[in-house]
């Protein structure tokens, strides 16, 4: 292995800032559209008996940084089932039956 393959394969390391009036949002439910080039996830809340609800945030990535989100998201999911158990989501599980949330 010559010297540029080793320097290519060390992980980087990423000073990653968290701004002190960053505001956290929460959502369950997300609307995921696509281009040719860009995902796009808008998140929101919907509250029960309320027929309305606006867009909190909206995140744009590519592709390719989309598919590494969902194999994050999977491996993280995969471990907090190891420690906590399995996270039902069939609407049986719920205690109503309307479905809303995260869809396909």
């Amino acid at each position: 292995m010559s010297e540029g393959e080793s320097k290519a394969r060390r992980p980087v390391r990423l000073n990653v800032e968290l701004p002190a009036d960053l505001e956290a949002i929460y959502s369950n439910f997300a609307l995921i559209t696509h281009s040719s080039s860009e995902i796009i996830v808008d998140f929101a809340r919907v509250l029960p008996n309320t027929p309305k609800t606006r867009i909190y945030a909206r995140v744009i990535m590519t592709p390719i940084n989309a598919k590494l989100l969902h194999k994050a998201l999977g491996e993280n999911l995969r471990k907090f089932e190891e420690q906590y158990g399995e996270i039902k989501t069939t609407s049986q599980d719920f205690e109503t039956s309307r479905q809303i949330g995260f869809r396909k």
